[in-house]
């Protein structure tokens, strides 16, 4: 039973760790927490059947840690976001401008004039005094995060529609941008 509980956590966490690592949103992570609570339990059946109390100590503490992000992910940020889709689609059947969450611009692919991706969004910077945004931060080039840059892109050069950032500057122009970050 053991050798099976040990199989069992052994696939779990890895999954869990590259679900949660992917950072791929809300609800991918925090299923990536439930799968971790699932490896925990198969650690303390495997710390209880060999008697290795520090494996069944450590992971009744991961398990407690595993639920609680559970409940961050699944619960309390998965809320949040269905509340941000909702007001989302609001937006849509009133009068005025279209509203999407800032929040969801990460990872989001920049669409260049010619329809290539040409970066991804990263974050977006607001002026304080008035909040409308300055820039995104966008990366560009790289794989996996090695050897990505990080640029400013003008807010007036971007439009979000259907799930993705559309600028009408060419490809070519994204090096070029002004870097973003310390100097």
């Amino acid at each position: 039973m053991a050798d099976m509980a040990g199989w069992v956590a052994l696939v779990a966490t890895c999954v869990a760790a590259l679900m949660t690592a992917s950072n791929l949103g809300a609800r991918v992570t925090g299923w990536g927490f439930v799968i971790f609570t699932v490896g925990a339990v198969g650690w303390i059946v495997v710390g209880f059947a060999t008697g290795q109390q520090q494996l069944l100590y450590s992971n009744l503490f991961l398990g407690l840690v595993d639920l609680f992000g559970v409940w961050r992910w699944l619960g309390r940020r998965a809320r949040i976001s269905d509340a941000s889709r909702a007001e989302e689609d609001r937006s849509t059947a009133r009068p005025g401008e279209t509203l999407f969450s800032v929040a969801s611009l990460d990872g989001l692919p920049v669409k260049a004039a010619d329809g290539t991706v040409a970066a991804h969004a990263v974050d977006a910077l607001a002026s304080c005094a008035g909040g409308g945004i300055d820039y995104l931060v966008v990366r560009v080039g790289g794989l996996a995060g090695i050897a990505e840059t990080l640029h400013r892109l003008p807010w007036s050069d971007v439009t979000v529609r259907d799930g993705e950032v559309v600028t009408k500057l060419p490809a070519n122009t994204f090096p070029n941008l002004a870097a973003a970050g310390p100097r």
